[in-house]
């Protein structure tokens, strides 16, 4: 695997297996996530597999994730 950078061709993270919600709808319209070695995470839109990947360590989302969880961003969400 190359150097891990923010924006990074998700296609150069070889080897990772990318997941998304059961949430996610029929479409396939949704993030996926796929852990890193080292423990860091990498997230793209499954809608362009081969575009870019935002890479986090553990503690990045950890405070995100107890922010979606808190209810930190619900004024955000809008759903027709």
């Amino acid at each position: 695997m190359s150097q891990l950078y923010n924006g990074m061709s998700a296609a150069l993270l070889d080897g990772v297996v990318w997941r998304k919600s059961h949430f996610s709808n029929p479409s396939g319209n949704c993030v996926e996530m796929a852990a890193l070695p080292g423990g860091g995470v990498a997230i793209r839109n499954s809608r362009d597999p081969r575009g870019p990947a935002l890479i986090y360590t553990p503690r990045e989302l950890d405070a995100f994730v107890r922010g979606v969880k808190g209810g930190d961003f619900d004024d955000l969400i809008t759903i027709d």
